[in-house]
């Protein structure tokens, strides 16, 4: 009697955010016999997907290496399209998976959608209700959701949000967030501190990137992280930016040359963990890190207008602050001003998981694909 072959899966990672949630996932699926996984990378960001994808010991299969600079979304979406359709013919997966909301996701979803291939969307059911904020990361969601068979939830709010939109319930599973599967693996290994403060000094990490900032948004911000170092004689920023024109030019111009302020290139998957180990306080504009440092015990000051991630806003340990100077930096200064604030927000309580997210959505995968 002739063993039932492995299901073929296809796991997708396009930038640093997935690879790091994806990686578990791809992790569990190597172990489980019944499946075989592949990888496919589209390397819409190239540098920092490789880096991520070495640190849990994870080679691509196929590798578009889509990667342009200054690319425009138009021309990403036509270049993914066109490369991804004869790779899904040729490989010919059971399954493909997506995660996030990315412009890699959003294409890879629509590509399998015309080869009639089942697609599982990992991190499912996160929504601003703001098509243009996070611009265009809601839409690609929005897309992606559509197109899905399976949605892993990362929450009860996600799924609530999937529900309201009309999907079966049946299609939806509550996994919490493979984010915090792949902090837990790697927090726990000795990570050098990418930075060494004078004793006394406290570490003010900061990320800012995000496309809907651009322009007097993001100068708002860079005025106010500057004041606020000026303000506060015992903090040092560490700054690693991102390398988008839009976003280096005017951080290099605002903040250089300030000996309390540090701007480095993006930092590497595990020091980045480590520098938010060490931090007092992280300002952010990105999605993951907003599921991450709360996690860690780390109070956050997300710099967006709006969130598809409101639970750690609900269980009080984010805030959102905007773009707005004056906001910021009033907020910042009470937590770095005031023990008891502070203490309120650094509770270490994560809404986003238990760490087997991954085991939930490989084992869905299993009982779905043997029906």
């Amino acid at each position: 009697m002739s063993a039932e072959p492995k299901k073929r899966i296809l796991a997708v990672v396009g930038t640093r955010p997935e690879a790091i949630k994806m990686a578990p996932v791809i992790l569990a699926l190597r172990e489980a016999d019944w499946a075989e996984v592949r990888v496919l990378a589209t390397a819409q960001h190239r540098q920092m997907l490789d880096q991520v994808l070495d640190v849990f010991g994870i080679a691509p299969d196929i590798d578009l290496n889509i990667m342009q600079p200054n690319q425009t979304l138009p021309e990403l979406t036509a270049r993914l399209l066109s490369r991804l359709d004869p790779v899904l013919a040729e490989e010919a997966p059971d399954a493909v998976l997506v995660q996030g909301d990315t412009t890699t996701v959003m294409t890879v979803a629509l590509a399998a959608f015309y080869r009639r291939i089942p697609v599982g969307h990992v991190e499912a059911g996160l929504r601003t209700g703001d098509i243009d904020n996070p611009f265009p990361e809601e839409m690609n969601r929005v897309v992606a959701g559509r197109l899905a068979r399976w949605h892993f939830a990362p929450t009860e709010t996600a799924r609530a949000n999937l529900l309201r939109e009309g999907f079966a319930d049946s299609a939806i599973e509550v996994t919490g967030n493979t984010v915090i599967d792949a902090l837990m693996q790697v927090s726990r290994r000795e990570l050098p501190t990418p930075i060494a403060l004078p004793e006394g000094q406290r570490l003010v990490l900061v990320t800012a990137h995000r496309r809907e900032n651009f322009g007097a948004p993001f100068a708002s911000i860079l005025a106010a992280i500057r004041e606020l170092v000026e303000r506060h004689p015992d903090i040092h920023v560490l700054y690693p930016v991102h390398p988008n024109p839009n976003v280096a030019l005017p951080a290099h111009d605002a903040l250089s040359g300030h000996p309390r302020i540090t701007l480095c290139p993006p930092l590497d998957y595990l020091p980045f963990v480590a520098a938010m180990k060490q931090a007092t306080l992280i300002l952010t504009d990105s999605g993951g890190v907003q599921e991450e440092a709360p996690a860690l015990g780390k109070p956050v000051l997300v710099m967006r207008g709006e969130t598809e991630r409101p639970e750690a806003v609900e269980a009080g340990v984010v805030r959102l602050v905007g773009c707005d100077y004056q906001t910021i930096l009033t907020e910042a200064g009470r937590l770095l001003d005031d023990p008891t604030a502070y203490a309120a927000m650094a509770k270490g309580v994560s809404p986003y998981g238990d760490g087997h997210a991954a085991e939930r959505i490989v084992d869905l995968l299993r009982r779905s694909l043997a029906e």
